[in-house]
């Protein structure tokens, strides 16, 4: 079974991390000012010797993605592409949302600039390696987006958890789990109830 990664929500410490100065200190970023990102930055980072792509490696380089190819080439790394498809669905509009957060607070590290890096210090990034199940799953969520009540774009972040289990531990953190995402697919529950079980006080919302 292929491992299955889970992403946090901040970098992690790598040399010098030096945050980018917001744009402006007030700017509230919501669904009604906010258009989704055509391109996400993504800091590549060197291989571990099993091959790959090291959380502490040191950055070789900053590679511009289409964002949506971004969140195809995700989906599969993080979420099991055989789950079923409503499992999927709330993976990918897991994977959206943080992708989409972090676009809108990017970090410096060691002279780079960049919103997400190739690692699980963000989410586990493998290019072209999308797959037809997880594509579908993602396009059928691409339409909306999952915000808070005032549509602020915020973090949803999410967690392995335990198999075959609810793992109601991460709902009281604001976390989804990604195998309690395919326990309730399997129980009949659509993704977004699923989203709703584990971020509560949120709301899904049709993008412009």
């Amino acid at each position: 079974m292929k491992k299955l990664l889970s992403a946090i929500g901040t970098a992690f410490l790598v040399g010098s991390f030096v945050p980018s100065p917001p744009v402006h200190a007030e700017v509230l970023h919501t669904i009604n000012n906010t258009g989704k990102p055509a391109v996400i930055r993504v800091a590549i980072r060197t291989m571990n010797p099993s091959g790959e792509a090291d959380p502490r490696g040191r950055i070789t380089w900053v590679q511009s993605v289409p964002f949506d190819e971004y969140c195809r080439d995700v989906l599969p790394n993080e979420w099991m592409p055989s789950w079923n498809q409503e499992s999927l669905k709330a993976g990918a509009m897991a994977v959206k949302m943080f992708a989409w957060y972090h676009h809108l607070h990017p970090v410096t590290i060691d002279g780079f600039t960049f919103d997400v890096d190739n690692t699980t210090n963000f989410q586990a990034f493998r290019y072209l390696s999308d797959q037809p199940e997880t594509n579908r799953a993602y396009w059928a969520i691409n339409r909306y987006a999952y915000t808070k009540a005032d549509g602020e774009i915020f973090e949803l972040n999410y967690r392995a958890g335990y198999a075959n289990n609810p793992n109601w531990q991460y709902r009281n953190a604001q976390k989804m789990a990604q195998w309690g995402s395919e326990y309730w697919a399997e129980r009949g529950r659509n993704y977004s109830q699923i989203l709703q079980f584990y971020y509560m006080d949120r709301v899904l919302v049709p993008m412009r």
